[in-house]
């Protein structure tokens, strides 16, 4: 079976050449504190979509990463592409202002099924439909805050397992490893570690085996209610991952 491979390279300044292994990020931006790298995720996305509430963060926060630049210069620089969502959180007064910037307004406030992040990320998968197989997105703001919704940005992450999204906050990232691969995750040691995790989500792991990891899986079962790796240590410059389930991943950010 043929390894998936994961690298945080997004979190670099510049993308090592093959590093991405070709892939094209979106970013969604969240109604949650936004990371300070968050710039840095703007920079390498090719599509910018703001989750309802997202947009006033994107309004508000931004400005506050560049303080000796205007709020206005900032606001026009990282304009987002898109405004998705129900619309009962973003501000009319920054609704309207990207709308006169010539932002797309997406208004599903007839749909109360589904999360604003999963309308968000059904919107990108639409748009990249050609190239799903290289997408990967990026989700700020999307850990911290109220519990039901970090809950919710997971199972996001679990419906959508097909997909690559990545789940970030100030210091740590989730992600989803499908049960139908092997992984191989390259760990940029400059930006993340040591601390990581992997959890069964969705069911019991019959069996789990790892390498490159301080308490390496061997055959391992995991469940809720039972053994499940948390403070683990990352040890080596590529974890593998091999279950029987699908695992959540997550490593702590250094500070950027």
């Amino acid at each position: 079976m043929e390894a998936m491979v994961h690298s945080s390279s997004f979190l670099l300044p510049e993308i090592p050449a093959g590093d991405g292994d070709g892939l094209k990020y979106a970013l969604v931006l969240l109604n949650q504190r936004l990371p300070k790298f968050t710039p840095l995720l703007w920079k390498h996305a090719q599509l910018r979509v703001c989750a309802d509430g997202g947009a006033n963060r994107v309004f508000n926060d931004l400005p506050l990463l560049f303080p000796h630049e205007t709020p206005s210069d900032v606001r026009t620089r990282y304009k987002p592409d898109v405004i998705k969502g129900d619309m009962d959180s973003v501000r009319t007064e920054v609704l309207e202002f990207y709308r006169n910037m010539g932002t797309k307004i997406v208004d599903e406030s007839h749909d109360q099924d589904t999360t604003d992040l999963h309308k968000c990320v059904a919107f990108i998968r639409d748009f990249h439909a050609d190239t799903e197989d290289t997408l990967c997105i990026l989700v700020a703001g999307a850990l911290g805050g109220r519990f039901d919704h970090e809950i919710g940005n997971i199972n996001v992450i679990c419906h959508f397992s097909a997909t690559r999204i990545i789940l970030l906050s100030e210091d740590s990232l989730i992600q989803l490893l499908p049960s139908a691969r092997h992984h191989e995750i390259h760990i940029q040691s400059s930006v993340e570690g040591p601390h990581c995790g992997l959890i069964p989500i969705g069911a019991p792991s019959g069996s789990t085996t790892t390498t490159g990891l301080q308490w390496d899986l061997s055959d391992t079962e995991m469940r809720f209610g039972g053994l499940i790796s948390t403070s683990n240590i990352v040890k080596g410059e590529v974890i593998t991952v091999h279950s029987t389930s699908d695992l959540l991943w997550t490593v702590s950010l250094k500070k950027l």
